[in-house]
């Protein structure tokens, strides 16, 4: 995010003009002070104050960047919307657009790839492990589906056969 400038009678409402405009507080906004701003004399040939300020990059902005880099780097243009989940310390990521069913690969394993980088990435510098899923066009719940009919034909081949069967 680019810096954008904002004015006031003095610093400290140049500051709070930055925290209207971006709706957050002070603590997630960086700036630099451009002109200290004087009252004149006798009020008279005042001089507002003038800061530049921009919103701090959050976690995900940079998770974002770096998903849209790496997509774009491999001629893959989609859209990641992350979720994040506090509680269970889980990041969910569904990867949208044209072509991203070739993000798959075989078996999944270029999605699994994705997701280990991101996860990486997602826990660098990090106080708490966050787990990454990385999905796109349901892949990982369709999966599981085919993963659990093929478990519920083998357990009915067994118990007909009597025999064991390696998976």
């Amino acid at each position: 995010m680019e810096f954008k400038e904002f004015t006031g009678k003095t610093v400290d409402d140049a500051i709070t003009e930055a925290q209207v405009f971006f709706g957050t507080t002070i603590d997630q906004i960086e700036y630099e002070v451009v002109e200290g701003g004087s009252s004149g004399i006798l009020g008279l040939f005042s001089k507002e104050a003038v800061i530049r300020a921009k919103c701090k990059d959050t976690a995900e902005d940079k998770l974002k960047a770096f998903i849209v880099e790496v997509l774009d780097k491999m001629d893959m243009p989609a859209e990641p919307e992350i979720t994040v989940d506090e509680e269970e310390k889980v990041i969910n990521i569904n990867l949208t657009g044209e072509d991203t069913g070739d993000l798959i690969g075989k078996r999944g394993s270029t999605l699994d790839a994705l997701q280990y980088l991101i996860s990486i990435v997602a826990n660098k510098n990090s106080e708490d492990y966050y787990r990454v899923k990385l999905d796109t066009k349901d892949f990982r719940e369709r999966r599981q589906k085919t993963l659990e009919n093929l478990a519920k034909n083998v357990a009915s081949k067994v118990k007909k056969t009597h025999r064991k069967v390696v998976l």
